[in-house]
Protein backbone atom coordinates (compact mmCIF):
# COMPACT_ATOMS: atom_id res chain seq x y z
CA UNK A 1 0.00 0.00 0.00
CA UNK A 2 1.89 3.18 -1.27
CA UNK A 3 1.66 6.12 1.19
CA UNK A 4 -0.51 9.37 0.75
CA UNK A 5 0.82 12.32 -1.13
CA UNK A 6 2.89 14.18 0.85
CA UNK A 7 1.90 17.69 2.03
CA UNK A 8 4.62 20.06 3.57
CA UNK A 9 3.16 20.70 6.80
CA UNK A 10 3.54 16.96 7.82
CA UNK A 11 6.96 17.24 7.43
CA UNK A 12 9.56 18.29 10.16
CA UNK A 13 12.48 19.99 8.80
CA UNK A 14 15.78 19.63 11.12
CA UNK A 15 19.58 19.24 11.18
CA UNK A 16 20.73 15.97 10.14
CA UNK A 17 21.23 13.40 12.61
CA UNK A 18 23.66 10.28 12.24
CA UNK A 19 20.86 8.42 12.40
CA UNK A 20 19.48 9.47 9.28
CA UNK A 21 22.21 8.35 6.98
CA UNK A 22 21.15 5.52 6.36
CA UNK A 23 17.66 6.85 4.49
CA UNK A 24 20.00 9.96 2.74
CA UNK A 25 22.37 6.94 0.95
CA UNK A 26 19.15 5.13 0.11
CA UNK A 27 17.95 8.78 -1.75
CA UNK A 28 21.28 9.44 -3.08
CA UNK A 29 22.18 6.59 -4.49
CA UNK A 30 18.90 6.16 -5.95
CA UNK A 31 19.88 9.50 -8.02
CA UNK A 32 23.25 8.07 -8.62
CA UNK A 33 22.27 4.45 -10.28
CA UNK A 34 18.76 5.83 -11.52
CA UNK A 35 18.60 9.38 -12.15
CA UNK A 36 20.94 12.16 -13.57
CA UNK A 37 20.56 14.88 -10.56
CA UNK A 38 23.52 13.34 -9.06
CA UNK A 39 26.93 12.95 -11.31
CA UNK A 40 28.27 10.01 -9.11
CA UNK A 41 28.42 7.26 -11.17
CA UNK A 42 28.69 4.50 -8.65
CA UNK A 43 26.70 3.93 -5.07
CA UNK A 44 28.19 5.43 -1.95
CA UNK A 45 28.86 3.00 0.98
CA UNK A 46 27.44 4.16 4.34
CA UNK A 47 30.95 4.86 5.59
CA UNK A 48 31.68 7.17 2.68
CA UNK A 49 28.33 9.13 3.40
CA UNK A 50 29.06 9.48 7.27
CA UNK A 51 32.66 10.56 6.42
CA UNK A 52 31.50 13.40 3.76
CA UNK A 53 29.00 14.21 6.48
CA UNK A 54 30.99 14.62 9.38
CA UNK A 55 33.68 16.64 7.24
CA UNK A 56 30.94 18.97 6.00
CA UNK A 57 28.31 19.18 9.05
CA UNK A 58 29.93 21.98 11.50
CA UNK A 59 31.28 24.06 8.83
CA UNK A 60 28.87 24.30 6.18
CA UNK A 61 25.21 22.50 6.75
CA UNK A 62 22.51 19.52 6.41
CA UNK A 63 18.84 19.55 6.91
CA UNK A 64 16.70 16.41 6.60
CA UNK A 65 12.99 16.28 6.23
CA UNK A 66 11.38 13.61 8.44
CA UNK A 67 7.56 12.40 7.67
CA UNK A 68 5.92 10.09 9.76
CA UNK A 69 9.42 9.11 11.38
CA UNK A 70 11.01 8.60 8.44
CA UNK A 71 13.60 10.60 6.22
CA UNK A 72 11.93 11.47 3.17
CA UNK A 73 14.99 14.44 2.09
CA UNK A 74 18.14 16.21 2.64
CA UNK A 75 19.03 19.65 1.53
CA UNK A 76 23.34 20.03 2.30
CA UNK A 77 26.06 22.52 1.65
CA UNK A 78 29.93 21.76 1.26
CA UNK A 79 32.91 23.43 0.24
CA UNK A 80 32.62 25.09 -3.34
CA UNK A 81 36.74 24.32 -3.90
CA UNK A 82 39.60 24.04 -2.07
CA UNK A 83 41.69 27.59 -2.03
CA UNK A 84 41.15 29.76 0.52
CA UNK A 85 40.00 32.40 -1.59
CA UNK A 86 36.82 30.25 -1.70
CA UNK A 87 35.88 29.90 1.67
CA UNK A 88 32.83 31.84 1.97
CA UNK A 89 31.48 29.94 -0.78
CA UNK A 90 29.86 26.50 -0.91
CA UNK A 91 27.96 24.18 -3.01
CA UNK A 92 24.10 23.23 -2.08
CA UNK A 93 21.86 20.94 -3.04
CA UNK A 94 18.90 18.84 -2.50
CA UNK A 95 17.00 15.72 -2.55
CA UNK A 96 13.50 14.88 -2.07
CA UNK A 97 12.44 10.99 -2.86
CA UNK A 98 9.71 10.79 -5.61
CA UNK A 99 6.58 10.45 -3.48
CA UNK A 100 7.48 13.54 -1.20
CA UNK A 101 8.47 15.48 -4.19
CA UNK A 102 6.81 18.63 -5.67
CA UNK A 103 4.98 19.41 -2.55
CA UNK A 104 7.37 22.35 -0.69
CA UNK A 105 9.85 20.33 0.84
CA UNK A 106 12.66 21.15 -1.08
CA UNK A 107 11.87 24.97 -0.50
CA UNK A 108 11.14 23.97 3.17
CA UNK A 109 15.08 22.26 3.42
CA UNK A 110 16.58 25.10 1.37
CA UNK A 111 14.98 27.53 3.92
CA UNK A 112 16.53 25.83 6.55
CA UNK A 113 20.00 25.50 5.26
CA UNK A 114 19.83 28.87 3.76
CA UNK A 115 19.32 30.30 7.47
CA UNK A 116 22.17 27.81 8.82
CA UNK A 117 24.29 28.76 6.22
CA UNK A 118 23.83 32.38 6.70
CA UNK A 119 24.15 32.29 10.42
CA UNK A 120 27.88 30.42 9.62
CA UNK A 121 28.92 33.81 7.82
CA UNK A 122 28.74 31.68 4.20
CA UNK A 123 28.27 34.73 1.22
CA UNK A 124 27.75 33.27 -1.71
CA UNK A 125 25.66 29.66 -2.32
CA UNK A 126 26.13 27.76 -5.91
CA UNK A 127 24.10 25.08 -7.32
CA UNK A 128 24.32 22.95 -10.33
CA UNK A 129 22.05 21.59 -11.93
CA UNK A 130 21.74 18.81 -14.23
CA UNK A 131 19.48 19.88 -17.70
CA UNK A 132 16.67 20.11 -18.28
CA UNK A 133 15.06 19.94 -15.18
CA UNK A 134 12.25 22.99 -15.21
CA UNK A 135 10.93 21.81 -11.33
CA UNK A 136 14.93 22.43 -10.19
CA UNK A 137 15.19 25.26 -11.81
CA UNK A 138 11.58 26.72 -10.61
CA UNK A 139 12.88 25.90 -6.65
CA UNK A 140 16.21 27.47 -7.45
CA UNK A 141 14.83 30.76 -8.42
CA UNK A 142 12.36 30.93 -6.15
CA UNK A 143 15.17 31.24 -3.31
CA UNK A 144 16.62 33.67 -4.92
CA UNK A 145 19.11 32.07 -6.99
CA UNK A 146 20.20 33.68 -10.47
CA UNK A 147 21.03 31.26 -13.69
CA UNK A 148 25.28 32.58 -14.37
CA UNK A 149 25.94 29.69 -16.75
CA UNK A 150 26.00 26.41 -18.08
CA UNK A 151 28.55 24.28 -19.02
CA UNK A 152 27.60 22.32 -22.47
CA UNK A 153 27.82 18.15 -22.34
CA UNK A 154 30.12 17.95 -19.33
CA UNK A 155 29.02 14.35 -17.51
CA UNK A 156 28.10 11.53 -19.18
CA UNK A 157 25.56 9.88 -17.44
CA UNK A 158 22.84 7.05 -18.06
CA UNK A 159 24.23 6.86 -21.70
CA UNK A 160 24.13 10.56 -22.53
CA UNK A 161 26.01 13.70 -22.24
CA UNK A 162 24.78 16.30 -20.10
CA UNK A 163 24.38 19.88 -19.49
CA UNK A 164 25.04 21.23 -16.27
CA UNK A 165 23.60 24.66 -15.30
CA UNK A 166 24.48 27.11 -12.54
CA UNK A 167 22.79 29.32 -10.29
CA UNK A 168 23.67 31.30 -7.38
CA UNK A 169 22.65 33.49 -4.25
CA UNK A 170 24.75 36.41 -3.20
CA UNK A 171 23.77 37.76 0.36
CA UNK A 172 26.12 40.62 1.23
CA UNK A 173 29.72 42.25 0.40
CA UNK A 174 30.77 42.43 3.90
CA UNK A 175 34.35 41.54 4.63
CA UNK A 176 34.33 37.88 6.43
CA UNK A 177 35.37 37.21 9.76
CA UNK A 178 38.97 37.36 10.06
Amino acid sequence: MSQPAARSEDVHIRETARADLPSILTITNREITGGNAHFGTTPLTLPELASDWEQTRKRYAWCSAERGGRVVGYARAGPWKSRGAYAWTCEIGVYVEPTSQRCGIGRRLYQALFADLRRKGMRTLVAGITLPNEPSIRLHEAMGMTFIGRFCAIGYKNRAWRDVGYWELHWDDERPPE
